[in-house]
C-alpha cells in the first residue's frame, strides 16, 4: 500500500513537471511514513512542504493540487491534510480486512520472495581452536544466524562461514602437548576442559626446554604440511568444534561443520597474494616489511596510513588473512553482498582489508562489504561481562545458568505442564531468552546483560512473546467454531490489522540492515496489539455471534502465525503450553 501511494504521488510530480508548474531539474526524496497516531490516518507525506520552495507556493496550497491530482482509489476512505501541509491516508477497513483474510491463506504471511536474489556470505560465530566458546561469542552468533535466515526466507543464497581461529604458532605448542597427553592417557583421552588444555600447554610451553623446542619443530613441520602435525591438528580442531555444535545445537543455531572456512584455508594463498600486490605497485618494502599505503586512511598529520601485509621476518598478519578471504569470497562463491558481523573494534582493520582488496581488483565495485558490527555484552556494573572472579564467562556455563533460571521459573508459576514436556519447555524459554535478550538490543550499542529482565513474562522478552503465542494456542483449543471471513468493526482490530500487515515491510528493512532488534520490536508490538484486542474484543463467550467469533479467530490465527514466523526467524522456537 505504501509503495502505491509513492507511485501514484511521483507521477504526480511529473505532471506537475509537465504542467510547468515545477522545473524538470528538481528532484525531491518522495516518503510516505506509517503514522503514529490513527486519528492521523494509516499512511502520511510531507510531499507539499518538500515543494514549497522550488513551487514558489504555500504547502497547503500544493497539498490541495496533490489531493485533486489523486487518481480514485478504491482502497483508500479519504485524505485530509494536516497541520501546515502534511497529507494522510486514511485506508478503507473492508479492504484492510481483505488482505488480512489473504495474508491468512498466505503460508508466507504476505513476505513477497525478492525479485532480485543474490548470493550473500554472512560471516558469523568465529570462535577459536583449543578453546571453548565465551560469552563474548554470543553476540556475532545470534545475531549473524538470524540474518542468514532472514535472507534466506527472502529467497537469496546464503552462504555461512565460520571464520574459526585454527592457524598460528601457538599451534606447534598444542599439538606438542595433545601429544604428551596421549601419550599419557593411551586412548582415553578426553578434553572436556579446553581452556585447562590451552594453560597447562602453556605452562609446559614457559617451563620445559626441551617442550618449548619441541613445539618450536611443530609449528615448522605443520605450516609444511607433515602429515603428522596435520593429523593432530585436525584433532585439536573436531575436538574443538564438536564442543561448540552441542552449544550450536542447544541454541539452535543453524551451522554446521560444513559452513566452517577457517584461518588456515587462506594460509596457501598469503605468499602469492603479497606478490601479487608488490607487482601491482600497492605493496612496497619499508624497513624490511611489506606495506600497502592508503591514501583514504590518514595518520594525524595527514600522511597516508601504512598497513603491513608481510612482517620483515616473513610471517603475515590477520590483516593479510582477511585480505585472501575476501577475494576467495569473491572468487569461490560469485557473491553480491557479504556481512562480517564482528566486535565493533575491528571495524578500521576491516575497512582497511577491504579497501586493498578493492584496489587490487579482487572485489568488484558493485559488491557490498558490510562490517555487521557490534557493542559489548556488559554486566550491570557497565563493564564487561565476567565471573564473580573476574574471569572469562564460558557460554555453556551461561546456557545452563540459563536452564536452571527457567526451571525456577516455571516452580514459581506452579505450571501443570505435563512432566514428558517440562524439559523441552524449560530448555526452549531458556535459550529463547538468552537469545532474544541479544537480538532485542540495537547491535551497534553496548548492552547490560540481566536475568531478572530477559526471564520474565512481562515487556519485550522471548518469554512474553511464547506467553503470547501460547495464550492463542489456548484459545482455538476453547473455540467451538472455525476462523472466518473478517469484518473489521472497532479500533483494536482495525489496529491489530494494520500491524500485521507490516510483517512484509518490517521483515525487507531487517534484511537490508541487518538489524534483528527491529523485528524483535515489531513483534513486541505485534504481541502488545493483540492482548489489547483480546481484552476488548471476546471470542469464546457465548454471547459472541458465530460470525464475530469466526473474524476474531482469523485475526487469532494471522496473528499467530506471523508470531511463530518472526520467532523462527530469530532461531526462537514456540510453545502450545507455557
Amino acid at each position: 500500500m505504501k509503495a502505491s501511494i509513492q507511485e501514484e504521488l511521483a507521477n504526480i510530480v511529473t505532471q506537475f513537471k509537465n504542467e510547468g508548474l515545477l522545473d524538470h531539474e528538481v528532484n525531491v526524496r518522495i516518503i510516505v511514513e506509517n503514522t503514529k497516531d490513527k486519528a492521523h490516518g494509516d499512511f502520511a507525506t510531507n510531499l507539499a512542504m518538500l515543494l514549497a520552495k522550488p513551487m514558489k507556493k504555500k504547502p497547503q496550497e500544493i497539498a490541495n493540487l496533490i489531493i485533486e491530482r489523486l487518481a480514485q482509489d478504491d482502497r483508500i476512505a479519504n485524505t485530509e491534510i494536516a497541520g501546515p501541509g502534511f497529507i494522510n491516508f486514511f485506508v478503507r477497513k473492508d479492504f484492510l480486512a481483505k488482505q488480512i483474510n489473504e495474508l491468512c491463506n498466505d503460508p508466507r504471511l504476505g513476505v513477497a520472495l525478492t525479485s532480485n536474489p543474490q548470493t550473500i556470505v554472512i560471516d558469523y560465530s568465529s570462535p577459536n581452536v583449543a578453546k571453548e566458546m565465551a560469552v563474548h561469542h554470543i553476540r556475532s552468533t545470534v545475531i549473524g544466524d538470524a540474518i542468514v535466515r532472514i535472507l534466506e526466507f527472502l529467497g537469496n543464497k546464503v552462504i555461512r562461514a565460520n571464520h574459526i581461529g585454527d592457524w598460528g604458532t601457538q599451534f606447534g605448542m598444542l599439538i606438542a602437548y595433545l601429544e604428551k597427553k596421549e601419550n599419557e592417557h593411551a586412548n582415553a583421552l578426553e578434553l572436556s576442559d579446553l581452556e585447562a588444555f590451552y594453560r597447562e600447554a602453556k605452562v609446559c610451553y614457559d617451563e620445559d626446554p626441551q617442550f618449548a623446542e619441541k613445539a618450536r619443530f611443530y609449528v615448522v613441520k605443520l605450516q609444511s604440511g607433515d602429515e603428522y602435525c596435520l593429523s593432530m591438528w585436525k584433532k585439536l580442531v573436531k575436538i574443538t568444534m564438536d564442543q561448540n555444535q552441542e552449544i550450536y545445537r542447544r541454541l539452535n543455531i543453524s551451522l554446521t561443520e560444513k559452513d566452517i572456512m577457517g584461518e588456515s584455508l587462506y594460509n596457501p594463498m598469503l605468499k602469492p597474494l603479497v606478490e601479487d600486490l608488490t607487482n601491482k605497485g600497492l605493496a612496497v618494502k619499508d624497513d624490511g616489511a611489506m606495506v600497502v599505503y592508503l591514501n583514504s586512511f590518514t595518520d594525524k598529520d595527514g600522511n597516508p596510513r601504512g598497513v603491513i601485509v608481510q612482517k620483515k621476518d616473513g610471517g603475515f598478519l590477520y590483516t593479510t588473512t582477511d585480505i585472501a578471504c575476501t577475494k576467495y569470497r569473491c572468487e569461490h562463491f560469485g557473491m553480491n553482498r557479504m556481512i562480517c558481523f564482528a566486535d565493533s573494534r575491528q571495524h578500521e582493520h576491516l575497512l582497511m582489508a577491504w579497501e586493498i582488496a578493492r584496489l587490487a581488483g579482487y572485489v568488484p565495485q558493485d559488491v557490498s562489504l558490510e562490517h555487521g558490527a557490534f557493542g559489548m555484552m556488559l554486566g550491570k556494573d557497565g563493564k564487561p561481562f565476567k565471573t564473580r572472579s573476574g574471569g572469562t564467562v564460558k557460554l555453556k556455563e551461561l546456557l545452563n545458568e540459563a536452564e536452571a533460571r527457567s526451571r525456577k521459573l516455571l516452580e514459581e508459576r506452579n505450571s501443570d505442564i505435563p512432566d514428558d514436556e517440562k524439559e523441552n519447555v524449560i530448555t526452549t524459554i531458556a535459550m529463547g531468552a538468552v537469545k532474544y535478550a541479544d537480538l532485542s538490543k540495537n547491535r551497534t550499542t553496548d548492552y547490560i546483560f540481566d536475568w531478572d529482565n530477559m526471564l520474565t513474562f512481562e515487556g519485550n522478552t522471548s518469554p512474553y512473546l511464547q506467553y503470547a503465542y501460547s495464550r492463542i494456542q489456548a484459545i482455538f483449543r476453547k473455540a467451538d467454531t472455525e476462523p472466518g471471513n473478517i469484518v473489521i468493526t472497532n479500533e483494536q482490530e482495525e489496529e491489530l490489522a494494520q500491524k500485521l500487515l507490516k510483517f512484509n515491510e518490517v521483515i525487507n528493512a531487517v534484511a537490508q540492515k541487518a538489524m534483528p532488534h527491529l523485528l524483535c520490536a515489531y513483534l513486541y508490538e505485534l504481541a502488545t496489539l493483540f492482548m489489547r484486542f483480546y481484552e476488548a474484543c471476546p471470542i469464546n463467550k457465548p454471547e459472541v455471534e458465530s460470525s464475530t467469533k469466526a473474524s476474531r479467530l482469523s485475526l487469532c490465527k494471522a496473528t499467530r502465525d506471523v508470531l511463530k514466523q518472526g520467532l523462527s526467524l530469530l532461531g526462537i522456537n514456540v510453545l502450545d503450553r507455557m
